[in-house]
């Protein structure tokens, strides 16, 4: 958390200026600064990209700097992509204490009828557990893809009530929230309108759920396009204040093994 100066104005309580200044590290230097410096408090970050793109490598440092800090955060896994065991690996190899992982309230959660009754409850456990800062919901596609009967004005409505969770947990409660989504095949006609696979000139890879689920005025929504097995950007599709006449911002990256950092020139 950034410390507090005597230049700020005067009449905000203790916990908005905190709320002002703290931002959550990825300790990936060209998303954090695609970020402004970190996820501010009270915001949203999607992380979406193919398979094998190091979007659990990124929330684990996402955690592992939030329980540095003393935040407590609460993690579910919808894909059994990350276990308690790999953030202890984390913790312990930036020599943080083995209590370290009680800051760590941990979840399964692998179907859409017991996610919906999860985020149901969500913000009343929140309210009864202030310590925790940072919520990570990862995966957040595959309880989607385990109902494949769910029709378009369903799912929409669905996508709707999720938007309104995360709106509450951001604006009321100033929780931040890491999400990770996976890529879908988007078939388009050559204007660039939607197509099928009858009527389909080309394919391009987009996030799974779209962005109907998101409150775009409190998300950053950013999108991991590998160039090489080691390099590849980071692209900055939406962010708050972002409107039609925005562009989307990159930087590139490149890996060394399962850390991300920025491109050596």
């Amino acid at each position: 958390m950034n410390t507090v100066n005597s230049s700020l104005p005067l009449g905000r309580s203790a916990a908005e200026l905190i709320s002002i200044y703290k931002r959550f590290l990825s300790s990936c230097e060209p998303l954090d600064r695609l970020l402004g410096n970190g996820l501010p408090s009270g915001h949203i970050l999607e992380l979406s990209g193919p398979p094998g793109t190091a979007k659990e490598s990124l929330v684990v440092k996402f955690v592992s700097n939030a329980v540095s800090s003393n935040d407590q955060v609460l993690f579910i896994d919808m894909q059994n992509m990350t276990s308690p065991a790999s953030l202890h690996s984390e913790f312990c190899s930036r020599n943080l204490p083995d209590t370290t992982l009680d800051l760590v309230h941990y979840l399964n959660i692998f179907t859409l009828p017991t996610l919906l009754a999860f985020l149901h409850n969500l913000p009343s456990f929140l309210e009864g557990h202030r310590s925790i800062r940072l919520v990570v919901l990862n995966s957040i596609w595959f309880p989607f893809q385990t109902s494949p009967t769910l029709t378009q004005s369903r799912r929409a409505t669905l996508f709707a009530r999720v938007k309104q969770v995360l709106a509450r947990l951001c604006s009321s409660l100033d929780i931040s929230v890491v999400i990770t989504n996976q890529m879908a095949t988007k078939l388009l006609t050559l204007d660039g309108s939607p197509a099928s696979f009858d009527t389909g000139s080309r394919a391009v890879l987009v996030p799974q759920l779209g962005g109907t689920y998101l409150p775009l005025n409190r998300t950053y929504r950013v999108l991991i396009v590998p160039e090489t097995r080691t390099t590849g950007v980071l692209r900055l599709l939406s962010h708050p204040g972002f409107d039609s006449e925005s562009r989307s911002v990159e930087v590139s990256f490149e890996m060394d093994g399962n850390v991300m950092g920025a491109r050596k020139s």
